[in-house]
C-alpha cells in the first residue's frame, strides 16, 4: 500500500459518520433542542416564529418580500387554496447598483432610504386598489417578539445600512409603505428563510414538519407541537448551524480558527456549501506539504480557492481519466501535471467531505424526529431549499441513504423534498395565515 493510499484510508476513518455516531449525534441534538426550549444553555437558539403551519385552504392575493442578502425579491402571489400557489408577478433587484449609481447596503445609506427603495419596488407590482397582506422573509439575526415584530440584532452578508440595527423591521417597512402611498398593503409577518421553506411545502403537504436550508449556509426549523409560549403548535427556528455536538477534525479546527467567529456555527462550517471546498483544499494542502503532490502549487495555499461550483464539477466527473478533476486542479491551483492516483485522491477527498456533510445533517433531522415523534409512528416530510441539496451531485441521494441507514425500515415514513423558492412563497403563506385571524 503506497503512502497516498494509506493517507486516504486514515482520512476516510476521520470523516466517516457511521450509524452509531449518527445515533449519538441525533440524541445530542434532541437534548440540545429540549434545553433550548426550556431556556437552558444550548448551542441551538430555538427561536420562536409565533406562527404555525397553514391549513392549505388559505386564499387571496399576497405581497411577499424575500430579503436575505444584497439582492431582494418582491413577489405578487395568489394562493388558490387546496395547496395551489401562483406567482402573478415578481421583481428581482440588487441593493447595490453595479454602475455605482446607488448603494443601499453601505453605511452611508439610511434605513429610510433602503426601505423606501424596497417599497418602490412593491409599488411596481401591486394594483392600486384592493387590500393586500404582506409577508416578509428577513434572513438576518433578529430578536422575534411576535409574528410581525422582529428587531434586527446585527447586519451580516456585507450589509451595513445605518439606522436599522436595533429597530423593528416590520414597523420600518410599514412606515415606508405609508410614505410611498401604499396604505392598502399591510405587513403581517416577518419570518426566517427556513420557516418560509417549511410553510411553502406545508401548504400542499400537511405532513411537512421540518424545513431546512442546505446551500451556502445551513439551518433547520421544525413544527413544535406544544410550544411553551403558546401551548400550541409553533414553528421554531433552531439556528442549527450553530450546533456544537460534533467532532472536529484538524482540518475543521484550522478552518474554524481562521474564520470571522471562531467557535461559532460549528455544524455550518462542516456541512454547508460555503465551507466544503475549503475543507477539501486544506486536506489537499497537507498532501502537497507531505510530498504526495510533487508539483509546486502556490495557489493551493490561497484560502477558499476551491469554490462550490468547482467542487460540484469534481464530484460529477465519472470518467476514467478524470479530465474534469484535472481541469479544476489546473484552473483553481495551477496544478496541471497530476497523475491518475493524484486525480483519484482529489475525487475521493471531495466525496468523503460532502458525504460527511449529508450524514451530519441527516443525524440532526433524526434528532428532530425523535423529539416530535419518538416512535416514528406517522409520516413526515422534510422540505429543503438551497443549492447544495438541489445542485451538488449525489448530495440529495447521500441524505436519503443516511436517513435510511439510521432509521432502517422507518425511513419509508420520511420524505425529503425540494421546496424551491420557499422563502418567497413561504412569506406569502405566512401573511395569509396571520391575516385570516386578525
Amino acid at each position: 500500500m503506497d503512502n497516498l493510499h494509506k493517507f486516504l484510508v486514515v482520512l476516510e476513518g476521520q470523516l466517516a459518520v457511521p450509524c452509531r455516531l449518527m445515533n449519538s449525534i441525533a440524541a445530542s441534538f434532541r437534548q440540545a433542542m429540549l434545553a433550548g426550549l426550556s431556556g437552558k444553555p444550548s448551542s441551538l437558539k430555538m427561536l420562536p416564529s409565533f406562527i404555525s403551519c397553514p391549513t392549505g385552504r388559505e386564499q387571496g392575493k399576497i405581497v411577499a418580500v424575500d430579503f436575505g442578502g444584497t439582492n431582494v425579491r418582491v413577489l405578487f402571489v395568489e394562493l388558490a387554496g387546496k395547496g395551489k400557489t401562483y406567482i402573478i408577478d415578481r421583481r428581482f433587484f440588487p441593493l447595490k447598483d453595479r454602475l455605482g449609481t446607488y448603494d443601499y447596503t453601505a453605511s452611508s445609506a439610511s434605513g429610510i432610504e433602503l426601505l423606501n427603495f424596497i417599497a418602490g419596488k412593491i409599488a411596481e407590482i401591486v394594483p392600486p386598489d384592493g387590500v393586500y397582506p404582506l409577508g416578509h422573509t428577513f434572513s438576518f439575526p433578529c430578536h422575534q417578539y411576535g409574528v410581525n415584530e422582529a428587531v434586527l440584532i446585527s447586519w451580516t452578508k456585507e450589509i451595513k445600512t445605518a439606522g436599522v440595527e436595533g429597530q423593528n423591521v416590520g414597523q420600518l417597512l410599514q412606515q415606508a409603505l405609508a410614505r410611498n402611498k401604499l396604505g392598502h398593503v399591510f405587513p403581517q409577518a416577518v419570518i426566517n428563510d427556513t420557516t418560509g421553506t417549511l410553510l411553502a411545502a406545508a401548504y400542499n403537504d400537511a405532513d411537512t414538519m421540518i424545513g431546512a436550508i442546505c446551500g451556502t449556509g445551513h439551518n433547520s426549523c421544525y413544527l413544535e407541537p406544544c410550544h411553551p409560549i403558546s401551548n400550541g403548535p409553533m414553528i421554531v427556528n433552531m439556528e442549527s448551524g450553530n450546533f456544537d455536538g460534533i467532532m472536529q477534525t484538524k482540518y475543521d479546527i484550522i478552518l474554524d480558527q481562521a474564520s470571522e467567529k471562531p467557535g461559532a456555527q460549528r455544524l455550518e462550517k462542516i456541512a454547508s456549501g460555503q465551507y466544503l471546498g475549503e475543507i477539501v483544499r486544506l486536506i489537499i494542502s497537507e498532501l502537497a506539504t507531505n510530498g504526495h503532490f510533487l508539483e509546486t502549487a502556490d495557489r493551493l495555499r490561497v484560502p477558499y480557492s476551491l469554490p462550490t461550483e468547482n467542487l460540484s464539477t469534481i464530484l460529477a466527473d465519472s470518467s476514467a481519466e478524470l479530465d474534469e478533476v484535472s481541469a479544476v486542479a489546473g484552473s483553481c491551483w495551477g496544478m496541471r501535471n497530476l497523475n491518475a492516483s493524484q486525480l483519484k485522491a482529489i475525487h475521493t477527498i471531495a466525496r468523503l467531505v460532502t458525504s460527511r456533510s449529508a450524514r451530519l445533517v441527516a443525524a440532526t433531522w433524526t434528532g428532530v424526529l425523535w423529539k416530535i415523534d419518538p416512535a416514528l409512528s406517522r409520516r413526515h416530510t422534510i422540505a429543503v431549499d438551497g443549492s447544495l441539496y438541489e445542485k451538488m451531485p449525489g448530495y440529495a441521494e447521500q441524505l436519503a441513504k443516511a436517513m435510511s441507514d439510521i432509521l432502517g425500515e422507518k425511513a419509508k415514513l420520511v420524505t425529503i423534498r425540494l421546496s424551491k423558492d420557499g422563502s418567497g412563497i413561504g412569506a406569502a403563506i405566512a401573511a395569509a395565515t396571520v391575516f385570516k385571524s386578525v
